[in-house]
Parts: C-alpha cells; structure tokens; sequence
C-alpha cells in the first residue's frame, strides 16, 4: 500500500555498521521499503558507513594537532552523505523513488558553534513536500548548517539526535533506531557476557546512561525525545523479529533490581586546581571560563587544600576537551592566584543508574564494595537521585563493569544462557 499525503510518517535511524557495505546497505533499503511499502511516509537517517568517521578523524589528527572547527566539520560531514546517496541509488534499483539530503537540504539549522553545534530549528517544508511527492527520503545524520550557510556536525553520535529532532518537527508516529545490537542492556555485552537486555526503560534513566558513557544513545536524543514524548525503539538492524528496547515516561515494570544500567566512560580527563584562596568567586571564576569556551564539566569536588586558607577543586571533563580545558586553568591560575594545576587522563568513570535507587538505601555500599572486592581503589565519587559514579583507573574500568554487575545481576551470572559473540555498539 503506498502511503499519500495523509500517511503517518515513521523516521528510521541506521547506525555506521548497518551500512558497513553494500550488502548491508541493501539489507538497509530493504528494512525502508517494507516499512514503506506498509503505508508510511518514510524518512531515513542514515549514519556514515562502518568506521569512516573514525578514519576522517584520524586523516585530520594526522593533519594538525587540534583539529576543529569550520573545515573540520567541512570533512567530517562528508561521511554521512556518501551513506544517503548509497542507500537512495539501492532503493532507487528496487523501483522505488529516493532522495538523499544533506542537512541543508533537509532544513537542519543549527547554532554557528562548530564540531558540537545544537539545532536550533528544522524547516520541514522541502522534506514535505518530497514524501507527499511519493518519495522515499534520505538525510544525513549528525549535521546541520548555520546561519553562514557552513556545514556545523552535533558530536558523535549526532545521527541519534538528527533523527529524534526530525521526528518532532515532522509529527512524525515514532522514530526507530537501528544498530547491530538488538536493544539496550543491563551493561556492554562485549565486557559482560551475562548482560540482559531492558524490554523498556525511561527517558530519565537512558538519558542518564547516555551521559555517562553508554554509548547506546546520544544523550541530547533522548533528551529530546523526554521533552517532546516522541516514542522512541531501539533494534537491531539484523534481527527484525526482535522488537528491541522501548523508551517511555515511566517504568511499571518490577523493580526487584534497584540499579537498571551500569556504564563505562574511557573518554574522561580529570583536573585539579591546587591551593585556590579560600574566598568567594574562585569556583565561579574556573568554571566560568570553561563555560566560556563551551567546555562542559561533569564530576566536581572541592577540598581543603594542604594550606591553612586554601581548598582544592577537582572535576572532570571529556578527553577531547582536555587539551582546551588546560589552556583555560593556565589562564585562570595565574589570575586567582592558584598554585598549581594537575591532570590525569588515565582514568575511567564508572557508573550506576536505576530509577529503582531512589530511598534505596545501601546501594552506593554495596557499589563500593563491589570494586574493594576487586580490589580497585576509587578517586572521585559523584551521585544525583538515581545515579552514582566513580573514577578508577582507566586499566580497571572493565573489571570494575564485571565486578558491579555480578553484584546487581548475580541472576544473570548464575546462568551459562548468555550472550555470545554479539557485536554491538554499546
């Protein structure tokens, strides 16, 4: 049944390893027609093939030592619509119609930040008026353009949040992510053979994995997915009988287990500033000026410092932001009088969530004891409502995953029913 102009619309999103080749980008067409073909207007995003963002990352790491802004952005973009353009000439073969878009083409504004930009709006009116014309449409993930009419990209992971934001500004029934994994589980299968996959989770709770380094979802699609209640499901692109994992408000499933998730970030670099005067306006003035330079901080610690006066505030920060991040701290030493700044990127930061902590108590007890039974030794701790995080040695990282799962899932590792051999990209 071909949809028409009063057709729901149904916005797919398909991850890089969905689209490694052509074979699999065929299997791609064809996940897009069927829905197509149930009488949908449809609309794909479609993430670069396999690992070739990773591949223009390096080309351009090996160009200049801090790779950034408009030309940098100007070569990343290029990798999603190498991906539109394949996948629209496979449905093309098939008798459908396809077009592919880049983000200017789909209306995709964003903020004239580049390399993380946020969007700001989508002018729908040229992808209407293509899916009322009986096409299938084909849009770059992870881009948009600014008010210069530059390329801006939205961060890895950016396609997530393309497609959530396309789903909005199209009233669009649902949005569908695709991947090679057939949903999101209790933690990195590829770590946790034992892990379980969640049947539904809220957005608060996923939105909380994102940010802490499940790299599931991208933390601003869940997010605007929770403000606009867009139905939100993801499944994996080689296994269609399984029907994935759900996204919604609330959880009324039981929650015998406190803790839903448990992630590992490799991707953080810790900060001291040492010997800071013991006066109003000092943290003020540190975070400001990473704000300044859009650099987000996430763990945040202040102490007594070693002198009679001073304290010592210690936070972290994404590796990539490592460099900048201490470029700021020279500046901002020496300005209020701090005595010295230390740096640790070797670090992981391992984390908990689970809407089922809150009034739980004993559960930041039985975490930490989880690591001393592993014999790992924590530098920072953090915690909100539903969420405890810890910084460990980066070589730790993974035992320390396994030694918290067993303890929150020990049904999960009384069994030999697990996971084998599962690729995904948790």
């Amino acid at each position: 049944m071909s949809p028409n102009s009063d057709s729901p619309i149904i916005v797919q999103k398909f991850g890089g390893s969905s689209v490694a080749d052509a074979e699999k980008i065929k299997n791609v067409a064809r996940i897009i027609v069927n829905t197509y073909d149930k009488g949908y207007r449809t609309v794909a995003v479609i993430s670069a093939m396999g690992d070739s963002t990773d591949d223009l990352v390096a080309l351009a790491g090996n160009l200049c030592r801090n790779p950034g802004g408009r030309e940098y952005d100007a070569l990343l973009a290029t990798g999603e619509m190498v991906s539109v353009a394949a996948v629209a000439l496979a449905i093309n073969e098939m008798g459908y119609k396809a077009v592919s878009m880049n983000g200017q083409q789909a209306g995709i504004h964003t903020e004239d930040l580049h390399n993380r930009a946020r969007i700001l709006e989508i002018k729908t009116e040229n992808l209407i008026n293509h899916l009322n014309d009986g096409y299938i449409v084909l849009v770059t993930g992870f881009q948009g353009i600014n008010s210069k009419g530059d390329f801006t990209t939205l961060g890895r992971g950016g396609s997530d949040t393309s497609a959530v934001a396309l789903t909005g500004a199209l009233n669009a029934e649902r949005c569908d992510i695709y991947t090679d994994v057939r949903g999101v589980y209790s933690t990195d299968p590829r770590v946790v053979p034992q892990a379980i996959k969640i049947d539904q989770i809220s957005y608060i709770e996923m939105m909380e994995l994102a940010r802490v380094g499940a790299q599931v979802l991208h933390p601003r699609a869940v997010e605007l997915a929770r403000q606009g209640n867009i139905k939100l499901c993801k499944r994996s692109t080689f296994d269609l009988e399984d029907p994935g994992t759900m996204m919604i408000g609330e959880v009324t499933a039981d929650r015998n287990n406190a803790v839903t998730g448990i992630a590992c970030d490799n991707s953080q670099a810790r900060f001291a500033v040492e010997g800071c005067p013991d006066r109003p306006g000092i943290a003020a003035e540190i975070f400001g000026s990473l704000a300044n330079e859009n650099i987000s901080v996430d763990m945040i610690i202040q102490s007594l410092g070693r002198k009679e006066g001073t304290n010592d505030i210690a936070f972290t920060v994404g590796s990539t932001d490592a460099y900048d991040a201490m470029r700021v701290l020279e500046a901002v030493k020496d300005k209020i009088g701090a005595e010295s700044i230390t740096s640790d990127v070797e670090i992981s930061k391992v984390s908990i969530v689970g809407a089922g902590m809150i009034d739980r108590p004993g559960i930041a007890a039985d975490m930490f004891e989880a690591l001393a039974e592993e014999g790992i030794n924590i530098k920072m701790i953090s915690t909100s409502e539903i969420k405890i995080s810890c910084l460990v040695e980066k070589d730790q990282g993974h035992d320390a995953v396994r030694g918290i799962h067993k303890k929150f899932f020990p049904h999960a590792h009384a069994t030999e029913d697990v996971l084998v051999n599962e690729k995904v990209g948790y």
